[in-house]
């Protein structure tokens, strides 16, 4: 027996979360996320070594724990999970309490001692860590109408758009601190509410240690004036179209997570958080290419490598959310 049909026309936040994490959704398919888009986890293994970097500064922070708790959020196939593993020293990585939280099915072949659950595990003692996470949260579009009223955007499952009804009040409320749009026909904004208490969710889990959550995101005062919604498919970007074959991602409101959390988050940008865990993309000294050139070309690769992660205009201007709960900051400045 199955369900009633889906409306043919639908907010976005409905129309994206079947699309997405329906039965035939897009983060369902076999080949996973990394069959579609490269995230900083693909770009370079030096990613997750900085994860396995601060999730040791958390570990020292917290009193090496006999338990140390690292939860992946939206692990995709398990692939941070299995770096940071990898990465970790022999005596951090014995304690070590894995957990990827996904809905896709256990990928096989993943280590043993992995968790895979899909949903946030509570009274986390140790990292909680969600790349390209929020950006993947469903929301609603909002879009100015000619008499400079934000209605809500209605879509069919092939990418067809109208203007629905006004904004519920949660969504206009929202929408007037965080987002004002100008009474000008045709600006567009996506509804980041249900980020903010996606971010609450799981910053509430962490009952020690520290909560991040890394995407690409705009701040108040720089909002892009007709919203960020768009698609990815096999590598390339594309249309948004819910119909589950592509991704569907918008920037993520970082602020207004920030203040709907838990208080003591804040943001700061990956090229500064990375730069804080040593990864700087500083070229390797010419003097190295004659004395031992074969290190000399390792080098200038991880350079390379950093540099992508940790450009201004791409990689590095990600925003990560970070809250410390019951521990020193480990990531100062």
């Amino acid at each position: 027996m199955t369900g009633a049909p889906a409306p043919e026309w639908r907010g976005w936040r409905a129309a994206a979360e079947t699309a997405l994490y329906g039965p035939d959704g897009f983060y369902r398919r076999p080949e996973g996320p990394a069959g579609h888009f490269r995230t900083s986890v693909h770009a370079s293994p030096l990613f997750a070594r900085a994860v396995a970097r601060l999730l040791c500064r958390v570990d020292e922070a917290l009193g090496r724990p006999a338990t140390l708790d690292f939860v992946d959020m939206a692990a995709g196939r398990g692939e941070l999970t299995r770096a940071v593993l990898a990465a970790l020293p022999a005596d951090v990585a014995a304690r070590t309490r894995p957990c990827a939280v996904e809905i896709a099915a256990r990928p096989a072949g993943l280590d043993p001692r992995v968790a895979w659950r899909t949903g946030i595990p509570r009274g986390i003692t140790g990292l909680l860590f969600a790349n390209e996470w929020l950006d993947n949260v469903p929301v609603e579009v909002a879009e100015v109408d000619a008499a400079g009223v934000p209605r809500l955007v209605l879509v069919r499952r092939d990418g067809t758009e109208r203007l629905g009804g006004p904004l519920p009040d949660a969504e206009a409320e929202w929408l007037a601190r965080w987002w004002p749009l100008p009474a000008e026909q045709g600006l567009r904004a996506e509804i980041g509410l249900p980020r903010d208490e996606a971010w609450t969710t799981a910053a509430s889990r962490v009952e020690r240690g520290l909560a991040v959550a890394v995407d690409y995101a705009h701040t108040a005062g720089a909002r892009p004036p007709f919203g960020t919604l768009t698609g990815f498919r096999e590598g390339r970007e594309t249309a948004p179209v819910p119909d589950g074959s592509c991704d569907l991602t918008a920037h993520v409101a970082l602020d207004a997570c920030a203040a709907a959390g838990p208080p003591g988050a804040r943001v700061l940008t990956q090229r500064d958080a990375l730069h804080a865990l040593g990864i700087t993309g500083a070229r390797p000294s010419l003097a190295l290419a004659s004395t031992h050139p074969a290190e000399y070309v390792r080098a200038l690769a991880q350079a390379g490598e950093a540099a992508e992660l940790t450009a201004a205009d791409g990689l590095g201007g990600f925003g990560w959310l970070c809250r410390a709960v019951g521990i020193a900051d480990p990531l100062p400045g």
